[in-house]
């Protein structure tokens, strides 16, 4: 296809603002699928994850066409902790389409992932979401962006930026709010804008060859693909052509197979030339940030900068009395090749051995980060351990520095008091406060340390009715103490199956983790203590047998519901001496072995 008719944007948003509905329009009102063909919603959120939390975790790759013209979409994750894919696959885009909620207005992850993409200084064109919702506010939500660009010192060229109005639920975009939707609107003024806007990819197709891969797909077939835009030249299949690695060292590869992409979907190729994004086979261990170029004249790409990462665990082989029952890969020799392949694909991850014992500290960008890994590494069969998250310090001339966050805060007005508060607590400064409407938007600067496992607290303290989002603020002297958990737990004495009238009699000293009729082990964690205390247990004690019987003495015990607790949940939740202990079947809190249970 001629260069000009190309068009490669990136869609970046806040979380939840709707990206992947408004592609799931694009591509169907593109007429790429028949009338009759059923089509899943949210066809670029792939994995299992992502459909289950309603989120992007991995930027996808995707195309349609609008009249002679190719538009290469690509959806970018909307939240902070995958930040290492979106500076890597804006690499790939020539502009961005910044969506943005008609009811919240720019939201933290929006100043995360604008400010990147005005570090590749790519236009924009904004798109204000969700103009259908009866509490939209879309001049308001306009004027917004234009201070959030003002104050990211955008070129006047990105200020002066084109809006649509749309609702990708509804399928429609306007270019007033005011207009009347009707069954013609469709989506056609956004490709139109995309089209006018965006200008197509530079590079020069008879220059030497120049490929840079952003992202890592998986083939059962092929193997690992690199994914990327070409700079400069063309590439065909069966070409031999030189690999630039990261380490600086150039060796030859041949190229088997290159895919454009159609919709979601991969179509294979002969042949691709400048401002084509391509997936290619032929390189066995291919990585983010290598560059496959002209053999005769090799110029490699400049490495992707990567913001460090934040907060580290431990993940070490599972020593539990359950170790090797649920799982099928069990040992450290599991644990570090599969890491070890994560780190291929994600650049924003570290992994290093520990100094003592078996097992890896692994460094991330946040919980959900690490957490994702955990859950994606359990489905898969895999069973270990890890460690309470410790955020990453750094020295400065002697000087300890620490992560802070910039945290925002949307509660009810009764609640603005409780969360201040809190946060307070934390080491949490105040700066800026709105109330509208009844509502408060807090802002704080938070250190990193105080936000781990704030979340559950926060929506206990807000009814469930407040939303928080925070985004990486920068480096900041160390705060000082700040404290993660006061109770103490509930840990089991023996080996045993929980027994109903043992919980209904513990139901008094705390908060029950499981119900009755659970096989546990000495060690395990399974409630909390309603002191500061830890409190040895024992879950399977039954109801002493007499040979008199009372009115009323063998009434069926009555238990509350026990407080179920997800992964990130219970990561947040334990202590520096405790581990969870995750299986594909299990996650279990426990106290690691050597752990002295504190007295009450």
């Amino acid at each position: 296809m001629d260069q000009r008719h190309i068009r490669n944007v990136a869609i970046i948003a806040h979380v939840d603002h709707g990206k992947t509905t408004l592609v799931d329009q694009l591509f169907r009102q593109s007429g790429m699928f028949r009338s009759n063909q059923q089509v899943v919603e949210r066809m670029m959120d792939s994995m299992d994850l992502e459909r289950e939390r309603g989120i992007t975790i991995a930027s996808k790759n995707g195309s349609y066409t609008y009249g002679d013209y190719l538009i290469n979409i690509i959806d970018t994750p909307g939240h902070a902790d995958f930040g290492g894919q979106v500076e890597r696959v804006l690499r790939m885009a020539d502009g961005a389409l910044l969506l943005v909620d008609a009811q919240e207005g720019p939201m933290p992850q929006t100043f995360f992932v604008v400010k990147k993409a005005l570090a590749a200084r790519l236009p924009l064109v904004v798109v204000i979401n969700k103009v259908d919702k009866p509490a939209a506010r879309c001049d308001w939500a306009v004027d917004q962006v234009f201070d959030l660009l003002v104050r990211l010192n955008a070129p006047d060229e990105i200020l002066d930026f084109p809006v649509v109005y749309a609702s990708a639920k509804d399928g429609y975009a306007l270019a007033d709010p005011d207009d009347k939707a009707s069954g013609v609107n469709g989506m056609a003024l956004i490709s139109e804008m995309i089209v006018r806007h965006i200008p197509p990819p530079s590079g020069d197709i008879s220059a030497p060859l120049q490929l840079q891969i952003n992202t890592i797909d998986y083939s059962p077939y092929l193997g690992r693909l690199g994914i990327g835009k070409l700079i400069n030249g063309q590439i065909s299949i069966n070409s031999n052509v030189a690999v630039a690695r990261r380490d600086g060292t150039i060796s030859p590869v041949r190229i088997t197979k290159i895919f454009k992409f159609k919709g979601e979907s991969k179509v294979e190729t002969k042949e691709a030339g400048a401002g084509d994004i391509v997936a290619v086979a032929g390189m066995e261990d291919v990585t983010v940030g290598v560059t496959f170029c002209d053999p005769e004249d090799p110029r490699p790409l400049p490495l992707v900068e990567i913001d460090p990462p934040t907060i580290a665990m431990n993940f070490i082989p599972n020593d539990s009395p359950f170790a090797g029952k649920e799982g099928k890969f069990v040992t450290s020799r599991h644990l570090e090749e599969r890491l070890h392949r994560e780190t291929l694909a994600d650049v924003a991850l570290k992994v290093e051995p520990l100094g003592h014992g078996a097992g890896y500290r692994v460094s991330g960008r946040g919980e959900l980060h690490l957490s994702i890994l955990i859950e994606k590494m359990r489905r898969e069969g895999y069973e270990f351990q890890v460690t309470r998250p410790q955020v990453i310090m750094k020295n400065d001339n002697g000087q300890v520095l620490e992560p802070y966050e910039e945290l925002t805060v949307d509660v009810d007005e009764a609640y603005q008091g409780v969360v201040i508060e809190k946060l307070g607590g934390l080491r949490g400064i105040l700066k800026d406060m709105k109330v509208e409407s009844g509502m408060a938007r807090l802002v704080f600067r938070v250190p990193t340390r105080g936000l781990l496992g704030f979340r559950a607290e926060f929506m206990t303290d807000t009814r469930g009715m407040g939303t928080m989002n925070y985004v990486f603020d920068g480096w900041g002297p160390y705060a000082g103490g700040i404290w993660n958990r006061q109770n103490g737990v509930l840990v089991v004495k023996e080996g045993c199956i929980t027994v109903a009238y043992a919980l209904f009699n513990l139901q008094e000293r705390g908060k029950l983790f499981l119900g009755p009729g659970v096989k546990v082990y000495k060690g395990q964690i399974i409630g909390e203590h309603c002191r500061s205390g830890d409190l040895v247990v024992n879950p399977a004690k039954g109801k002493k047998l007499t040979n008199m019987r009372a009115a009323g003495s063998d009434d069926a015990v009555i238990l509350t519901p026990p407080r179920v607790m997800s992964l990130e949940d219970c990561i947040s939740y334990i202590n520096d001496d405790e581990l969870v202990e995750v299986t594909p079947m299990a996650i279990r809190l426990r106290k690691a072995k050597g752990a002295r249970v504190r007295p009450s």
